[in-house]
């Protein structure tokens, strides 16, 4: 992998720093109000045609269930090593049980979850199906969730929760994927922090004032209004992208905003003008980018915590993500992987 040479001297000379930072994470404590959801992956082999409608009949052999939407944020947090604080709403339902049971034995405090007896668990089914010696393919989802949003007493529970505790941890994120757990109320409390981080799919105007924004390139284009591409297609010119990257703190009136650009790699925009951009660490061995967006605000957020510069904590954000695009599904990772990987990284430098 090519990296331009006043980069790689720049993460080399960097890397005892960025080492020390990635062991200091157990040391962040973060509360992350999010919309939860759970990800099943149900598999079998593909046996026949049903007689009963033209489907496929398939011999269920296994079923993987792990967090997924802002669930998923919350435990790439903790597998990191964070101290968290979970803050959402389940349903009274099996799949709620499941995804709190998974937080409890990962260690994550789970005292800010409610019940919602009036609306699902969001759960997101996939069902993929295999023949004999073939690859396994998905076949369809299965979407639960409600349009309504939650009954107003619990999202002043969850604000007062978040009013409570803002003063005990050292950020707050919100990972907002429309699913209805970030009310008005539920923002107001959660932007009292002095790092509130946010990762929001749409109506990013709803959190100004946060300090920092986490958008990937549609998100991001969504929100300005306009392409931040080169309309000659050349990746070297990022002329639309800083003019984005300056519309996109004016709009939010954030002190940074943290652009994930896929095969590009990530961009950092500050409100005092600085801006990084660095290189993606993993182009080739990309298999599923389901849940990275989650994985890069957990590292950036907790190298920020820990003094890093944000250059530093764009960088450590950008290891995590290299590692998780590597398998299939929303999967966290760890330090002593992000650790493994940038030695990796550096190796390969010596050897270029």
């Amino acid at each position: 992998m090519a990296f331009d040479a006043s980069f790689a001297a720049q993460l080399a000379a960097s890397a005892e720093r960025l080492f020390d930072l990635i062991d200091r994470f157990y040391e962040a404590k973060v509360l992350v109000v999010g919309d939860l959801t759970l990800d099943e992956f149900l598999t079998g082999q593909v046996e026949r045609l049903s007689r009963e409608a033209p489907v496929l009949i398939i011999r269920h052999e296994h079923t993987r269930q792990v967090p997924g939407g802002g669930a998923n944020a919350v435990y790439n947090f903790a597998k990191l090593g964070a101290q968290v604080k979970a803050v959402g709403l389940l349903g009274k339902d099996d799949q709620g049980k499941t995804l709190r049971g998974i937080f409890e034995a990962a260690g994550i405090d789970t005292q800010g979850i409610l019940l919602d007896v009036d609306r699902p668990t969001v759960t997101k089914t996939r069902i993929s199906g295999h023949a004999r010696q073939s690859v396994t393919q998905q076949i369809v989802r299965v979407d639960r969730k409600s349009d309504h949003l939650p009954d107003e007493s619990l999202q002043f529970q969850l604000a007062d929760y978040i009013q409570q505790h803002v003063g005990t941890v050292d950020a707050v994120i919100c990972s907002d994927y429309g699913d209805g757990t970030l009310t008005q109320p539920v923002i107001q409390a959660a932007l009292n922090h002095s790092l509130s981080v946010v990762d929001a799919q749409t109506k990013l105007d709803r959190y100004q004032g946060a300090t920092v924004f986490t958008p990937n390139l549609p998100e991001a284009e969504q929100a300005v209004g306009y392409s931040l591409v080169s309309p000659s297609g050349n990746p070297a010119d990022l002329t639309q992208l800083q003019q984005g990257g300056r519309d996109l703190l004016q709009l939010t009136q954030a002190k940074q905003a943290l652009i994930t650009r896929g095969e590009e790699g990530m961009s950092l925009f500050d409100r005092d003008g600085t801006q990084h951009h660095i290189p993606a660490f993993n182009r080739t061995d990309v298999f599923d980018v389901t849940g990275a967006g989650d994985t890069v605000v957990a590292a950036f957020t907790l190298g920020l915590i820990a003094g890093a510069t944000t250059w530093e904590a764009t960088v450590l954000g950008n290891l995590a993500a290299s590692i998780v695009v590597r398998q299939f599904g929303t999967t966290p990772t760890t330090p002593t992987e992000m650790k493994a990987s940038l030695q990796a990284l550096l190796d390969e430098f010596q050897h270029e």
